[in-house]
């Protein structure tokens, strides 16, 4: 006989040879154990490394983001570069790097490539509202400027407005709202956000443009020593002035808000992919905050009372 049923709520075994059972085991065991073990792949979302390219601007609050990606995986490495967002894009469709972050508007013809080489389905994916804005030395006379004085003087050929260098995406978001090509802006360079705003105080009569990432992180030691050294300028919009503070860049009555949007050229869920949609939920949006800039998704807050 062999296998019996249920009997009393036990399994009975009838003639049944231990020894045999053992003997066979033993076989099986050594015949697998003849074959090289599996090899763990790399890849996917929490393994790996990655180099995540944008502009100067946006730097601060991608690093932020990476830091904390890389505390959540701790088997992911990813470096953060500085780049201009039209070579940042250049390299993203020719498949040199994965991942850009930018705020640039592509034209439809930059979508086609996009699409022509990537093989994806062009897609933003927002994650924070940044903002423009235009500073000065403290030791300025300028108090103000109107929308209609910054397009003049952008205009002009005088250079009043210092950048952080050329096909930067202050330049590109300005020309944009402007409706003029980069080529026509007049103005003079600083490289570098942060290096611009430290050497403000040298040409009290020019108005510098940066970010509003170089001086929003709120206990920084570097952005802390830029803002005791320059002011902030409100825009006057049809008469009122406003200034690029948190609400207004939330309800985009500041008029130079911008939206920020991470960009890949990436195929299946790999780091790329895992970090943007990291930086979109609550975690990373609560980065985004942390940075002092405005988070793209709004999420409700809930407290627990017991």
């Amino acid at each position: 006989m062999g296998f019996l049923g249920l009997q009393g709520g036990y399994i009975e075994l009838e003639n049944f040879n231990v020894n045999k059972i053992f003997f066979w085991s033993i076989c099986f065991m050594s015949f697998f154990s003849c074959f090289p073990k599996k090899k763990r792949t790399s890849g996917g979302y929490n393994e790996g490394s990655l180099a995540i390219y944008t502009d100067d601007s946006f730097r601060g609050v991608v690093e932020a983001l990476a830091e904390a990606y890389t505390a959540n995986y701790p088997d992911v490495r990813l470096t953060v570069k500085s780049v201009k967002e039209d070579l940042s894009f250049y390299d993203l469709i020719s498949g040199k790097i994965k991942l850009i972050a930018l705020s640039k508007t592509l034209s439809s013809e930059e979508i086609k490539e996009y699409e022509r080489h990537t093989q994806l389905k062009f897609q933003k994916d927002y994650f924070a509202v940044d903002a423009v804005m235009f500073v000065v030395a403290k030791s300025s006379n300028i108090t103000s400027l109107s929308v209609s004085e910054i397009k003049q003087k952008l205009l002009s050929n005088k250079k009043l407005f210092i950048f952080d260098g050329n096909n930067s995406s202050n330049i590109n978001f300005m020309a944009e709202k402007i409706g003029v090509k980069p080529s026509r802006l007049s103005y003079a360079v600083i490289n570098g956000n942060e290096n611009l705003a430290e050497k403000l105080d040298v040409y009290p009569g020019k108005i510098g443009v940066i970010s509003l990432n170089t001086l929003s992180r709120p206990y920084a030691e570097k952005p802390q020593k830029l803002r005791s050294k320059i002011r902030v300028l409100p825009v006057s919009v049809n008469g009122k002035e406003v200034v690029p503070e948190i609400q207004n860049i939330r309800s985009m009555k500041y008029p130079y808000s911008r939206r920020v949007y991470f960009l890949v050229n990436e195929g299946g869920f790999g780091i790329a992919s895992g970090f943007r949609r990291f930086a979109c939920t609550q975690k990373g949006q609560m980065v985004v905050e942390k940075e002092g800039l405005q988070p793209y998704y709004l999420y409700r807050r809930r407290v627990q009372m017991k």
